[in-house]
């Protein structure tokens, strides 16, 4: 089971409630409601968002993470070929292309976007993609699939980005 942990969530409208119908699809790891441990990165986020959406401001949403038993969880330690396989299926068929309740790993940012694009096109093959990705230091995410994973989150507040 995974440690209880501070998660933030960037975004660029005020709500109540994560609903996952709301999630858009064809992410890293899937349709689902991302965070991230590293509050700067969830700011950086929200500011990302704004610019390219508009909405109602540019805010950080603060959660406690308190995973239950039973939760099927997956921890991805690094740019590894299961993560980028992972990332490929994910991106190229939509919805979600596992079973966990909750995904934990790197984010394929701006960074490694490029790459990552390259690899799901098929002009870099796994090992090339893998040896681009090494010399990137991503930031983490943990991202919640099911109603189960959300219900073991814990509301903490809202911070507004001038």
């Amino acid at each position: 089971m995974m440690d209880e942990r501070i998660v933030f969530h960037g975004t660029n409208v005020v709500f109540d409630q994560v609903d996952l119908n709301h999630s858009k699809d064809k992410r890293d790891f899937g349709k689902g409601f991302y965070t991230t441990t590293v509050e700067d990165y969830a700011a950086n986020w929200a500011e990302n968002m704004y610019i390219r959406y508009g909405g109602e401001g540019r805010y950080v949403m603060k959660f406690k993470l308190k995973p239950g038993p039973g939760l099927k969880v997956k921890t991805f330690c690094g740019l590894t070929r299961e993560w980028l396989t992972m990332i490929k299926n994910n991106r190229m068929c939509g919805g979600i292309q596992h079973d966990y309740d909750i995904v934990i790993g790197p984010v394929a940012n701006d960074n490694t976007m490029r790459t990552v694009a390259l690899y799901v096109a098929g002009i870099y093959n796994e090992e090339m993609a893998i040896e681009q990705l090494r010399t990137y230091e991503a930031h983490d995410q943990v991202s919640l699939h099911t109603k189960k994973a959300l219900e073991c989150l814990e509301y903490l507040g809202r911070i507004t980005i001038a």
